[in-house]
Protein backbone atom coordinates (compact mmCIF):
# COMPACT_ATOMS: atom_id res chain seq x y z
CA UNK A 1 0.00 0.00 0.00
CA UNK A 2 1.04 3.59 -0.52
CA UNK A 3 -0.94 5.78 1.87
CA UNK A 4 1.21 8.91 1.79
CA UNK A 5 4.09 10.17 -0.28
CA UNK A 6 6.40 13.13 -0.66
CA UNK A 7 6.36 15.43 -3.70
CA UNK A 8 8.79 18.06 -2.43
CA UNK A 9 9.82 19.13 -5.94
CA UNK A 10 10.02 22.65 -7.33
CA UNK A 11 8.09 23.56 -10.48
CA UNK A 12 11.12 24.15 -12.74
CA UNK A 13 12.79 20.90 -11.68
CA UNK A 14 9.62 18.93 -12.38
CA UNK A 15 9.37 20.40 -15.88
CA UNK A 16 13.02 19.61 -16.55
CA UNK A 17 12.89 16.07 -15.18
CA UNK A 18 9.94 15.06 -17.36
CA UNK A 19 10.76 17.13 -20.44
CA UNK A 20 7.55 19.14 -20.24
CA UNK A 21 7.82 22.43 -22.11
CA UNK A 22 4.97 24.35 -20.51
CA UNK A 23 2.63 23.66 -17.64
CA UNK A 24 -0.46 25.69 -16.79
CA UNK A 25 -0.60 23.87 -13.47
CA UNK A 26 0.64 25.65 -10.37
CA UNK A 27 2.92 23.16 -8.62
CA UNK A 28 3.40 23.48 -4.89
CA UNK A 29 6.03 21.21 -3.30
CA UNK A 30 4.64 19.03 -0.52
CA UNK A 31 6.58 17.19 2.17
CA UNK A 32 3.63 14.87 2.69
CA UNK A 33 0.80 14.22 0.25
CA UNK A 34 -2.43 12.81 1.70
CA UNK A 35 -5.31 11.00 -0.03
CA UNK A 36 -7.78 13.49 -1.62
CA UNK A 37 -4.99 16.07 -2.12
CA UNK A 38 -4.59 17.72 -5.51
CA UNK A 39 -1.31 16.47 -6.99
CA UNK A 40 0.65 17.06 -10.22
CA UNK A 41 0.83 13.98 -12.43
CA UNK A 42 2.39 13.47 -15.85
CA UNK A 43 0.15 12.24 -18.63
CA UNK A 44 0.35 11.91 -22.39
CA UNK A 45 -2.25 14.06 -24.12
CA UNK A 46 -0.73 14.75 -27.55
CA UNK A 47 2.60 15.09 -25.75
CA UNK A 48 3.68 15.06 -22.12
CA UNK A 49 1.66 17.36 -19.87
CA UNK A 50 1.48 18.09 -16.18
CA UNK A 51 -2.04 18.07 -14.83
CA UNK A 52 -3.32 18.48 -11.30
CA UNK A 53 -5.53 15.55 -10.28
CA UNK A 54 -7.07 14.47 -7.00
CA UNK A 55 -5.54 11.42 -5.32
CA UNK A 56 -8.09 8.65 -4.95
CA UNK A 57 -10.69 7.05 -7.22
CA UNK A 58 -14.21 7.86 -6.12
CA UNK A 59 -16.69 5.45 -7.76
CA UNK A 60 -20.31 5.83 -6.64
CA UNK A 61 -20.30 2.53 -4.75
CA UNK A 62 -17.13 3.13 -2.71
CA UNK A 63 -17.46 4.20 0.91
CA UNK A 64 -13.98 5.72 0.85
CA UNK A 65 -11.38 6.80 -1.68
CA UNK A 66 -9.52 4.06 -3.53
CA UNK A 67 -5.94 5.30 -3.36
CA UNK A 68 -4.18 2.13 -4.55
CA UNK A 69 -4.82 -0.55 -7.17
CA UNK A 70 -3.20 -3.97 -7.02
CA UNK A 71 -1.08 -4.37 -10.15
CA UNK A 72 -1.90 -8.10 -10.27
CA UNK A 73 -5.58 -7.37 -11.00
CA UNK A 74 -5.57 -3.84 -12.48
CA UNK A 75 -6.28 -5.18 -15.97
CA UNK A 76 -9.29 -7.26 -14.88
CA UNK A 77 -11.08 -5.32 -12.13
CA UNK A 78 -13.95 -3.23 -13.58
CA UNK A 79 -12.96 -0.19 -11.47
CA UNK A 80 -9.50 -0.03 -13.04
CA UNK A 81 -9.51 -1.93 -16.35
CA UNK A 82 -10.50 0.92 -18.68
CA UNK A 83 -8.07 3.36 -17.04
CA UNK A 84 -5.26 0.82 -17.26
CA UNK A 85 -5.94 0.38 -20.96
CA UNK A 86 -6.08 4.05 -21.92
CA UNK A 87 -5.42 6.49 -19.05
CA UNK A 88 -2.01 5.79 -17.54
CA UNK A 89 0.03 8.45 -15.76
CA UNK A 90 3.24 9.00 -13.83
CA UNK A 91 3.02 10.15 -10.23
CA UNK A 92 6.22 12.08 -9.40
CA UNK A 93 7.65 11.64 -5.92
CA UNK A 94 10.86 11.82 -3.97
CA UNK A 95 9.73 9.55 -1.17
CA UNK A 96 6.82 7.53 0.19
CA UNK A 97 5.79 6.52 3.69
CA UNK A 98 4.89 3.20 5.29
CA UNK A 99 4.03 2.25 8.86
CA UNK A 100 5.50 -0.77 10.62
CA UNK A 101 3.41 -2.44 13.32
CA UNK A 102 5.67 -3.22 16.29
CA UNK A 103 4.48 -4.14 19.79
CA UNK A 104 1.10 -2.55 19.18
CA UNK A 105 2.61 0.68 17.86
CA UNK A 106 2.87 2.05 14.32
CA UNK A 107 6.34 3.30 13.41
CA UNK A 108 6.48 5.64 10.43
CA UNK A 109 9.21 5.19 7.81
CA UNK A 110 10.20 7.30 4.83
CA UNK A 111 11.43 5.32 1.81
CA UNK A 112 13.37 6.99 -0.98
CA UNK A 113 15.98 6.32 -3.65
CA UNK A 114 19.68 6.29 -2.96
CA UNK A 115 20.67 8.58 -5.86
CA UNK A 116 17.68 9.74 -7.88
CA UNK A 117 15.95 12.72 -6.34
CA UNK A 118 12.74 12.19 -8.31
CA UNK A 119 11.11 8.88 -9.22
CA UNK A 120 7.84 7.92 -10.91
CA UNK A 121 5.13 5.72 -9.46
CA UNK A 122 2.83 4.03 -11.96
CA UNK A 123 -0.64 5.55 -11.86
CA UNK A 124 -3.94 5.42 -13.70
CA UNK A 125 -6.60 8.12 -13.82
CA UNK A 126 -10.30 8.42 -14.52
CA UNK A 127 -13.24 10.86 -14.33
CA UNK A 128 -15.77 10.83 -11.49
CA UNK A 129 -18.64 13.02 -10.27
CA UNK A 130 -18.87 14.74 -6.90
CA UNK A 131 -22.07 14.92 -4.82
CA UNK A 132 -23.18 17.99 -6.81
CA UNK A 133 -22.81 16.21 -10.14
CA UNK A 134 -19.67 18.06 -11.20
CA UNK A 135 -16.99 16.02 -12.98
CA UNK A 136 -13.41 15.78 -11.74
CA UNK A 137 -10.40 13.63 -12.56
CA UNK A 138 -8.48 11.61 -10.03
CA UNK A 139 -5.72 9.02 -9.97
CA UNK A 140 -4.73 5.94 -8.04
CA UNK A 141 -1.27 4.41 -7.53
CA UNK A 142 -0.47 0.85 -8.53
CA UNK A 143 1.13 -1.41 -5.93
CA UNK A 144 3.21 -4.57 -6.14
CA UNK A 145 5.11 -7.00 -3.91
CA UNK A 146 7.76 -5.34 -1.73
CA UNK A 147 11.52 -5.52 -1.98
CA UNK A 148 13.25 -7.61 0.68
CA UNK A 149 14.05 -4.62 2.89
CA UNK A 150 10.53 -3.13 2.64
CA UNK A 151 8.99 -6.55 3.36
CA UNK A 152 10.06 -6.08 7.00
CA UNK A 153 7.81 -3.00 7.17
CA UNK A 154 4.89 -3.67 4.82
CA UNK A 155 3.60 -6.36 2.45
CA UNK A 156 3.04 -3.95 -0.48
CA UNK A 157 4.87 -1.06 -2.13
CA UNK A 158 4.14 1.29 -5.04
CA UNK A 159 5.15 0.27 -8.54
CA UNK A 160 8.23 2.46 -9.11
CA UNK A 161 9.04 2.60 -12.81
CA UNK A 162 12.57 2.53 -14.15
CA UNK A 163 13.21 5.80 -15.92
CA UNK A 164 13.67 4.02 -19.25
CA UNK A 165 10.13 2.59 -18.92
CA UNK A 166 8.30 5.85 -18.19
CA UNK A 167 7.51 6.69 -21.84
CA UNK A 168 6.37 3.12 -22.42
CA UNK A 169 3.91 3.40 -19.52
CA UNK A 170 2.55 6.70 -20.87
CA UNK A 171 2.20 5.52 -24.47
CA UNK A 172 -1.53 5.21 -25.14
CA UNK A 173 -0.89 3.36 -28.40
CA UNK A 174 0.56 0.34 -26.61
CA UNK A 175 -2.00 -2.41 -26.20
CA UNK A 176 0.39 -5.19 -25.27
CA UNK A 177 -0.96 -5.70 -21.76
CA UNK A 178 1.63 -8.37 -21.01
CA UNK A 179 4.41 -5.90 -21.79
CA UNK A 180 2.89 -3.35 -19.42
CA UNK A 181 2.34 -5.97 -16.71
CA UNK A 182 6.05 -6.86 -16.96
CA UNK A 183 6.76 -3.46 -15.34
CA UNK A 184 4.93 -4.48 -12.16
CA UNK A 185 7.84 -5.74 -10.10
CA UNK A 186 9.71 -4.62 -7.00
CA UNK A 187 12.07 -1.75 -7.76
CA UNK A 188 15.57 -2.95 -8.66
CA UNK A 189 17.67 -0.07 -7.37
CA UNK A 190 18.60 0.54 -3.75
CA UNK A 191 15.93 2.06 -1.54
CA UNK A 192 16.79 3.90 1.67
CA UNK A 193 14.50 3.49 4.69
CA UNK A 194 14.55 6.03 7.53
CA UNK A 195 12.37 6.22 10.63
CA UNK A 196 10.61 9.58 10.85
Amino acid sequence: MCGRFQMNIKHALLLERYGVKVSEAIIEPSKEVFPSDDVPVILNDRGKKIKILKWGFSPYYAKRLIINARSETVDTKPTFKSAFHSRRCLVPANGFFEWQKTNGKSIKHKIYLDNDEIFSMAGIYDTFKDKHGSSFQSFTILTTNPTDNIKKIHNRMPVILNRKDEDLWLDGNIQDWGLLRSLFKPYEKKLIIDKV
